[in-house]
């Protein structure tokens, strides 16, 4: 079992709508039996009521608890090894249990076989967990195993100062049967906190739902037992004592945390991450130093300096690896906003600096300049492609000579330059541009060849006409063309140079229309799960069926309904029908995720989070039957903003992923602030993969440094096999493509599930 965002969705295995219901309720009943006997427990422990009382209730709160996990694992789909072993540790302690009660607890020796049933819950429930563990080590990164291993060796130091009293009391060597199990609870409870710690330190560890009832319940029953060897060691402990619940509670956390793992759409939702993580491992290291401080002053036992001298050590070997890892994520910064042939910034850097130069409001003016090389193509194709590279590097370079400080240039792909320049209106703009076909007018001398080019130049200016680098990029662009029809060299961007005015206007009338009358119908595109191979979730793709025009695309209306402010409407009614389908794929037993691109305007919604969950309530769903999608331009625009929308969501239960991944900021140092579950990596990181090596090793690189930080990594565009293979060498969660299919209507996505799994099942 891995950190899967869709684990809940086990693949070609389902559970049957009525099965689950009644599933449900007889579940519900049992846990609400179960609480409410613990609390009658306690209640009589404290009020002091008669030994049969107190035995009977003390027999009933441990057994429960080992049937209700045996339950779960009749119920489970996945993850029944360590249901088992959980469910026979928690049995043999009730069994246990049960001989010390009914043997007469005041009047048993020390050791019994009542001691038998308690000792061996220690190695089942490590064995558990260790297979817990064990099912997702080749995923785990090796940051993350320090992180446990230091959270246990300094969890394990402190309580071997604590404990050293205890088990000292045990007497001489060798030591008696008695003396041999009183030291043995302690250093099994060390043992058991120790490796709870380090789970709670291991970044996107799988543990369920509800790890913290798992982590909570067996801290609370190693706590008890720390407190029951203290009490023995001075001769005070009796049975029926407040402490006896500690136990009981325990226990039931951890069978609760079992039976959620049967729940569909419950494990794995949010796989163990974020700054508690990261503070684990810290807070150990610190506890580490403490003992070796306290050692200096006190005498401490021997296994606790050692414990404590040795998550120093891996606390050392962590930095190291951080610090490495911090160089990695610099370098790998660099490469995405750099263009590999010119060394200029990209079109990501173009994106991620904009927003410094394009500041609406503060008075400043500023143009945006589109280049296009002319009759580059000739080039290419008369003297190859190595000619035409190094013509776009001495070009590349030519520009950055004639940029102004303060000015951003970069190279968006192709033949294609940008530049942004400050505190420019349009004869400045006019001037720079002709400044610039001048520098490229002179030959450029390739290889003993003199080549002469010309360039075609567009100009929008800022903020007359845009105030965002979209709408700059799209107005030059119409400008570049108008200057390249009419081989005037440049032109400033004006009214008319929309000649599509018309067809837009009816094209937004026809857009309204179609929001009205249900036009908009939903493709899904499954991802693949590549460890696998099953399917636990789509992406819902709009389109539009338009009563003239056919099916259209979504670039063909998405950038006009956002222009005249459609999209907030648009985007619920996707959500509406999205969460249809999902409630209509579980009602058939096949349930699953439905991922919604959402847009800028309608995140910023005040109550989205609450109608989000009252859409998904009134359909039967889970908040994990629904991921959104957002881009890294609203992440950016705003990060407390959007990390105060983001924490709203996650609390509410709904994932987020960051769609287009490297197109915008290209940075993963928000990973760490703000709540995402998941990457979707850009199709042009991945189209390159399989000529380019350098692509080849970024994508690797991003790959692992999401997996470092928690993070999931899907990819996009996947349109051939050697690109398929080379993601699930890289360990790539999930991907998403055409090569295994094209975005379907959902009667033809249901005909491709099914082909899919019966090909699965044949020999």
């Amino acid at each position: 079992m891995h950190a899967d965002a869709h684990a809940g969705h086990p693949g070609t295995r389902f559970i049957r709508p009525t099965r689950f219901n009644r599933h449900t309720r007889i579940g519900r009943w049992f846990l609400l039996l179960m609480w409410v006997l613990l609390a009658g427990y306690v209640i009589g422990l404290l009020v002091g009521s008669g030994p049969v009382v107190i035995g009977s209730l003390s027999l009933v709160t441990a057994g429960l608890p080992a049937l209700l996990c045996w339950a779960a694992v009749l119920c489970a789909e996945r993850g029944r090894p360590e249901l088992i072993l959980v469910s026979a540790a928690m049995t043999t302690f009730a069994l246990g249990n049960t001989y010390f009660v009914l043997a007469g607890a005041g009047a048993l020796p020390f050791p019994s076989l009542a001691d038998i049933g308690y000792t061996l819950f220690y190695p089942l429930i490590l064995g558990g967990l260790a297979v817990l563990a064990r099912r997702q080590h080749r995923q785990v990164p090796r940051t993350v195993l320090v992180d446990g291993a230091i959270g246990s060796l300094g969890a394990a130091s402190v309580l071997a100062v604590l404990l050293s009293p205890v088990i000292a009391s045990a007497g001489a060597w060798p030591p008696s049967p008695a003396a041999f199990v009183s030291a043995a609870y302690p250093l099994l409870d060390l043992l058991l906190v120790s490796v709870i710690t380090g789970i709670a330190a291991a970044r996107g560890l799988d543990v369920g739902r509800r790890w913290v009832l798992l982590v909570l319940g067996l801290l609370i029953f190693a706590a008890t037992d720390a407190a029951y060897a203290f009490q023995v060691a001075a001769g005070t402990y009796a049975f029926g004592q407040p402490l006896d619940a500690g136990w009981a509670l325990g226990l039931t956390l951890v069978a609760v945390w079992a039976w959620d793992l049967t729940t569909p759409g419950a494990t794995a939702r949010h796989p163990l991450s974020g700054v508690w993580t990261l503070a684990v491992p810290g807070v150990a290291t610190v506890a580490g130093m403490a003992v070796l401080g306290l050692g200096t002053q006190v005498t401490i036992s021997t296994p606790a300096v050692v414990l404590a001298g040795v998550t120093l050590v891996l606390g050392t070997v962590r930095t190291q690896l951080a610090s490495r890892q911090i160089g990695r994520m610099a370098d790998l910064r660099r490469q995405a906003s750099t263009d590999d042939l010119t060394g200029l910034p990209n079109r990501r850097a173009l994106y991620a600096e904009a927003s410094a130069h394009l500041m609406p409001g503060d008075g400043r003016r500023g143009a945006l300049l589109l280049l296009d090389l002319d009759r580059f193509k000739e080039v290419n194709d008369s003297l190859g492609h190595d000619v035409g590279d190094l013509l776009l590097v001495q070009v590349g370079s030519r520009l950055f000579g004639e940029r102004r400080p303060g000015d951003l240039l970069a190279r968006l792909g192709g033949d294609e330059f940008a530049l942004l320049i400050q505190d420019a209106g349009h004869d400045e703009a006019v001037t720079a541009a002709a400044a610039l076909q001048a520098v490229l007018a002179r030959p450029f001398t390739l290889e003993g060849i003199a080549i002469e080019t010309d360039v075609s130049i567009g100009i929008a200016l800022f903020p007359d006409q845009g105030d965002t680098l979209k709408a700059l990029l799209r107005k030059a662009d119409m400008a570049m063309y108008k200057a390249k029809t009419s081989r005037s060299g440049h032109h400033v961007f004006v009214g008319a140079d929309d000649d599509h005015g018309d067809s837009r206007l009816r094209m937004m009338e026809d857009l309204r229309g179609a929001l009205a009358g249900d036009e908009l119908v939903l493709h899904y595109q499954p991802k693949i799960e590549l460890g696998t191979g099953l399917v636990h979730g789509v992406e819902a793709l709009v389109r539009w069926q338009h009563p003239s025009r056919g099916l259209l695309p979504p670039d063909a209306f998405l950038t006009l309904a956002e222009d005249v402010g459609l999209m907030r409407d648009l985007t619920w009614i996707v959500l509406g029908k999205a969460l249809d389908q999902a409630a209509l794929w579980q009602a058939q037993g096949t349930p699953l995720t439905v991922a919604v691109n959402m847009s800028p305007s309608t995140l910023i919604e005040a109550d989205l989070p609450e109608r989000l969950a009252t859409m998904i309530q009134v359909r039967g769903l889970s908040a994990a039957d629904l991921m959104l999608e957002i881009t890294e331009d609203f992440l950016m625009e705003d990060r407390a903003r959007a990390r105060d929308i983001l924490m709203r969501l996650r609390e509410s239960g709904i994932r987020i992923a960051v769609d287009d991944f490297g197109t915008g900021y290209s940075s993963l140092a928000y990973l760490r602030d703000l709540p995402i579950d998941e990457l979707k990596l850009d199709k042009s990181f991945v189209f390159p993969m399989a000529d380019d090596a350098r692509a080849a090793a970024l994508v690797a690189s991003i790959i692992e440094l999401a997996h470092s930080l928690g993070v999931r990594m899907v990819a996009e565009g996947v349109e051939d096999a050697v690109a398929y293979a080379a993601l699930i060498r890289y360990g790539c969660d999930e991907a998403q493509g055409f090569h295994m299919s094209r975005p379907l209507p959902a009667a033809a996505l249901d005909a491709w599930l099914t082909a899919r799994r019966e090909l699965a099942a044949t020999p």
